[in-house]
């Protein structure tokens, strides 16, 4: 299981920040539209969005946090989107893995051209070695094949997930072979619009804290939850405003 993160905001194992591909498998700069071939498996965007909780959390974090304070200043708010559903959204982070932004698309367009729709029937009724031939390791096809399988059966409910507090989803999440806690977190930030996380594990958001907390001299997990502590109930928040002093252009996927 995919479950370390080496990214600012980005795809386990890989830095988006930098330039490579994003754990989502598709966050883009808010400035360019996204660019998405024409085969009729790829879903539209939604709407793109400020969560109504912004306004509240950004004026409560910039009262009570010098340094947010002067980000909240700085930066504009989060707009968010998504490529498509919950299953498309975790099946496009599964092919992204570890590869660049260039060739996650390229293997992203081929397996949209190979498949009728990306649902879950699609995928399990296609051959592993039709999959394969789009670009995908062997792994992968294991993945996105037990990915399928966990929403074809109902056992990944994603119309449910809004009842359930953030462990709770991250718990189902983690189940499906490829997908880690980091990008749980991703995804309950960006999709689900989840204002209450804070991704220890995201080398962006350690850096961050780094150069904002403690002239760049390292801290240790319990520093930097004790620190981001204070910022509860808007920790998603105070998240995106630190990978925001990293890297100035917003991101959605």
């Amino acid at each position: 299981m995919i479950g370390s993160s080496t990214s600012y905001g980005g795809r386990e194992s890989v830095s988006f920040w930098s330039g490579r591909n994003s754990a989502l498998g598709g966050f883009v700069n808010l400035g360019t539209p996204p660019a998405t071939p024409a085969t009729p498996c790829l879903p539209k965007f939604r709407d793109a969005m400020t969560p109504a909780y912004w306004d509240q959390a950004t004026g409560e974090l910039a009262a009570a946090d010098a340094v947010l304070r002067r980000l909240v200043g700085q930066h504009d708010g989060l707009i968010v989107g998504s490529r498509g559903d919950a299953y498309s959204t975790l099946a496009r982070a599964i092919v992204g893995q570890q590869l660049s932004v260039k060739a996650a698309q390229s293997v992203w367009n081929r397996l949209c051209a190979e498949l009728a729709a990306m649902t879950p029937v699609a995928m399990l009724a296609t051959p592993g070695e039709r999959l394969r031939a789009c670009g995908l390791s062997g792994s992968k096809v294991l993945y996105l094949k037990d990915l399928a399988a966990r929403f074809d059966s109902g056992a990944l409910e994603s119309e449910a997930w809004s009842a359930l507090d953030d462990e709770a989803v991250i718990s189902r999440l983690v189940e499906v072979k490829g997908i880690g806690r980091w990008t749980a977190e991703m995804f309950l930030i960006f999709y689900l619009n989840r204002p209450d996380v804070l991704p220890l594990d995201d080398l962006g958001l350690q850096r961050a804290m780094r150069v904002c907390y403690n002239r760049g001299r390292a801290l240790s997990a319990a520093r930097m939850r004790k620190l981001g502590s204070t910022w509860a109930p808007w920790r998603s928040v105070a998240t995106w405003y630190l990978w925001r002093s990293l890297d100035p252009i917003p991101v959605q996927y």
